[in-house]
C-alpha cells in the first residue's frame, strides 16, 4: 500500500478532495503538521523563495522525519500552477533537498494540466475527476454556508460540529462512489445547506470582511496564520469565495498552452461546470445564503488588465463583487516571494480602490521575516476604520 502525502493548501476542501486520490493501492494523507515547519523550510531553502514554498518544504520534511511512514512506499503530491508561479519549480528544487536528507526513495508526484515534469505526473482517471468535482462543490457548500452562520451561532462550536458530521458522511459517499451524479451532488448540497441554516443563531452585530488574494494564503490556515479564526474572534464574518470559481478561472485562462487533448477536455468541462455552477448557486440562495455571482458575471467585474498569472484578474473581480455583496472591507492576502503577486496584485491596489469607492482594500503580506503582530496590526487598522 502506497501512502500519498498531500501538503496543506485547501483546508475546507482537502478532507473531501483527498478521496479523489484514494485507490485500492494508495492511501491519501493530508499533512496538518504546523509546529516548526517554517524554520525547517528556511534551513533548507533560500528565504527569497515564495513563502508557501518554504512552508510546504518544511511540512514535507517534518512528515518524512516523523517515522510514521514506510518511506520506500511513500510519495508526495505537489500541485503546480505552471505559469509565473515559482511553485511550478517546486519539484525540481525540493528533490535535491530530499536526496541530501536521506529521502531519495520518496517519490515526488506532479499534479498539473500543462505537461510539466511529465516523468513525475500523477495519472488522472475519470473516477478521480468525478470524485474531485463532487468534492469541490460539496466543499464550497460547507465553506460558504459555514462562514455565514458560524459568527452568529448561539452555541459556539455548533456549526463546526455540523460540518464535521457532513464531512464524514460525504467522505463515505466519495469512497463508495455514491451521489456523484449532478442530481446527487445538488441533493447533498441542498441537505447540507438546510442543516447549517438550522443551527441556532443570535442577532449579534458582525462586521463583514472579505478575503481575496493568492490561493495558498486565501484557503490555507498555515499560510495565513489562521486568518478566518482571527476575524471571527474579533466579531467578523469572513467572506471567502468558493474553490469552484478559481477552478473555472484556471480552466478558462491557463489551458491554451496545454496538450490538445487536455485543451479539448478543459473546454468541455468548463461548459458543463458553468451551467452546473448556476444550479449550485440557486440551491444556496434558496436556503438563504448569499454568494458571489456565477463565474461569467464575476469575470465582467474584473479590471481590464488581461493578466491571468497567479490569482491575476480574479483578485480584482472578487474584491469588487464582495463590496457589492455588502462586504465593504476587503483583505488582500499575499505571500512574500509570489512573483505574480508582487508584479500584478500590488500594482492594482490603488486603481482597484478607485473602482470600489464604497469599499476599503488593505493588503497584507505573509512572510517568514514578518511577525504575527505586524500583520494583525494592519488587520486591526482595517477593522477599526469607519467607512
Amino acid at each position: 500500500m502506497e501512502t500519498l502525502l498531500i501538503p496543506a493548501l485547501l483546508d475546507h476542501h482537502w478532507p473531501l478532495l483527498r478521496w479523489a486520490f484514494e485507490t485500492q493501492d494508495r492511501r491519501a494523507v493530508i499533512l496538518d503538521n504546523r509546529t516548526g515547519v517554517e524554520e525547517l523550510g528556511l534551513r533548507h531553502l533560500h528565504n527569497d523563495l515564495c513563502y508557501p514554498f518554504i512552508l510546504i518544504a518544511g511540512q514535507v520534511l517534518s512528515a518524512l522525519r516523523s517515522g510514521k511512514y514506510d518511506l520506500p512506499h511513500t510519495s508526495v503530491l505537489i500541485s503546480q500552477a505552471a505559469d509565473a508561479c515559482r511553485g511550478s519549480c517546486l519539484i525540481r528544487l525540493l528533490r535535491p533537498v530530499l536526496d541530501r536528507e536521506g529521502f531519495a526513495q520518496v517519490r515526488l508526484l506532479s499534479l498539473n494540466a500543462r505537461g510539466l515534469d511529465r516523468e513525475c505526473a500523477l495519472p488522472v482517471s475519470l473516477a478521480m475527476a468525478r470524485r474531485a468535482l463532487a468534492a469541490a462543490f460539496w466543499g464550497d457548500t460547507l465553506l460558504l454556508a459555514g462562514n455565514q452562520v458560524r459568527p452568529r451561532e448561539a452555541n459556539p462550536g455548533d456549526t463546526n460540529r455540523v460540518i464535521r458530521r457532513w464531512t464524514q458522511t460525504l467522505s463515505s459517499d466519495l469512497q463508495a462512489n455514491r451521489h456523484l451524479t449532478p442530481r446527487g451532488i445538488l441533493r447533498r448540497c441542498r441537505e447540507m445547506a438546510a442543516d447549517i441554516q438550522a443551527v441556532p443563531v443570535t442577532e449579534r452585530p458582525v462586521q463583514k470582511v472579505a478575503i481575496v488574494g493568492e490561493l495558498y494564503t486565501k484557503y490555507c490556515r498555515l499560510g495565513n496564520w489562521d486568518l478566518e479564526r482571527y476575524l471571527e474572534d474579533h466579531g467578523c464574518a469572513a467572506g471567502v469565495n468558493g474553490l469552484t470559481w478559481y477552478a473555472l478561472y484556471y480552466l478558462d485562462t491557463h489551458l491554451e498552452e496545454s496538450p490538445r487533448l487536455i485543451r479539448l477536455g478543459g473546454k468541455l468541462l468548463t461548459a458543463w461546470a458553468l451551467r452546473f455552477q448556476r444550479r449550485f448557486l440557486e440551491v444556496l440562495r434558496d436556503a438563504g445564503f448569499s454568494t458571489l455571482p456565477p463565474y461569467q458575471e464575476l469575470k465582467a467585474l474584473a479590471l481590464p488588465s488581461g493578466c491571468a498569472l497567479g490569482c491575476g484578474w480574479l483578485l480584482s473581480a472578487e474584491a469588487a463583487a464582495w463590496v457589492r455583496a455588502g462586504y465593504r472591507k476587503v483583505l488582500s492576502a499575499m505571500p512574500f516571494g509570489c512573483l505574480p503577486g508582487h508584479v500584478y496584485a500590488r500594482g492594482i491596489y490603488a486603481r482597484l480602490q478607485r473602482e470600489i469607492p464604497d469599499g476599503l482594500l488593505t493588503g497584507i503580506d505573509y512572510d517568514a521575516s514578518t511577525r504575527e503582530g505586524t500583520v494583525q496590526n494592519r488587520i486591526r487598522l482595517l477593522l477599526d476604520t469607519e467607512i
